[in-house]
């Protein structure tokens, strides 16, 4: 899942080198923190916070296949 949030920020933004994602695990919970450039984060919020909600629901779709909850944080 960390590769997939990657994939999909450095597809987004102007400087895909300056993305990073950390990923913290849990019992449960996977926490996905993602990092971008100060001037490439309204490109992945988007208007509204439309395109971080459309990945938060790609990655809720494909973590209930593993069955593991995983919560994607946008750091400014």
């Amino acid at each position: 899942m960390k590769e997939l949030v990657t994939y999909i920020a450095q597809s987004l933004v102007d400087k895909p080198e300056q993305v990073t994602v950390a990923e913290v695990e849990g019992n449960q919970t996977t926490v996905l923190e993602l990092t971008v450039a100060k001037e490439d984060l309204g490109k992945v919020i988007g208007k509204q916070g439309r395109t971080a909600q459309a990945m938060r629901t790609i990655l809720s779709a494909v973590s209930s296949k593993v069955r593991k909850r995983t919560v994607l944080e946008i750091i400014e």
